[in-house]
C-alpha cells in the first residue's frame, strides 16, 4: 500500500502524505506544556486547607481529653509533643496521633511546669489547670493554633496566616 497519494490537477502533480509535520507536533506540544503550566498549580498535592483544620481539630481533642482525664482521676496527664517526628501522645490513652510529612508542627511550650522540667509537654492538673503552651500546624503559608490556656487548662483552636 502507496503512503503518498498523487493528485493531478491541470497537469500540476501534487503529493499529499498522511501524518502531521513536525511543525503541527511542535504546536501541539507547547499547547499542552502551558495549559499544564497554567492549571498545574490548582491541583491539590498534599494536605488541603480543610484537612489541616482536621489535624488541628485533633490535636486539640488529644488535649482536652488528657484535661478530662487529669479531672476524672485527680492525677496529673502529660500530653507529649514530639516537633521533630510531628507528633503527639496522650498521657491518659497513651495514642500516637502523627501528622503528615508536608504539614509543619511547631510547639511553644513552657521550660517547667509545677517545679519539674517540661520542655516537650503540656501539662494538666487535676484542678484543670495547667503550664500552658501553643502548638502550630502550618502548610504553604496558612495554619492553626492550638492554645492551651495555662489559667483554666483551656484548649482553643485559632486559624492563622505565616505571611
Amino acid at each position: 500500500m502507496n503512503r503518498f497519494a498523487t493528485i493531478e490537477s491541470g497537469g500540476e502533480v501534487f503529493s499529499r502524505q498522511n501524518g502531521f509535520t513536525l511543525l503541527e507536533m511542535a504546536c501541539v506540544l507547547a499547547i499542552v506544556a502551558l495549559l499544564a503550566a497554567i492549571l498545574l498549580p490548582y491541583v491539590p498535592h498534599g494536605t488541603t486547607r480543610p484537612q489541616l483544620g482536621a489535624y488541628a481539630l485533633e490535636v486539640a481533642t488529644v488535649l482536652k481529653l488528657d484535661r478530662m482525664a487529669a479531672i476524672r482521676n485527680r492525677r496529673p496527664v502529660a500530653t507529649q509533643v514530639d516537633a521533630r517526628t510531628r507528633s503527639l501522645r496522650s498521657g491518659a490513652t497513651g495514642q500516637l496521633l502523627r501528622l503528615p510529612d508536608d504539614v509543619e508542627l511547631n510547639a511553644l511550650l513552657p521550660g517547667s511546669c509545677d517545679e519539674r522540667a517540661a520542655f516537650s509537654s503540656i501539662n494538666f492538673f487535676p484542678s484543670g489547670m495547667s503550664c500552658g503552651g501553643t502548638i502550630a500546624l502550618t502548610r504553604s503559608g496558612v495554619g492553626y493554633e492550638i492554645r492551651v490556656n495555662w489559667l483554666t487548662g483551656g484548649v482553643d483552636v485559632v486559624p492563622h496566616s505565616t505571611f
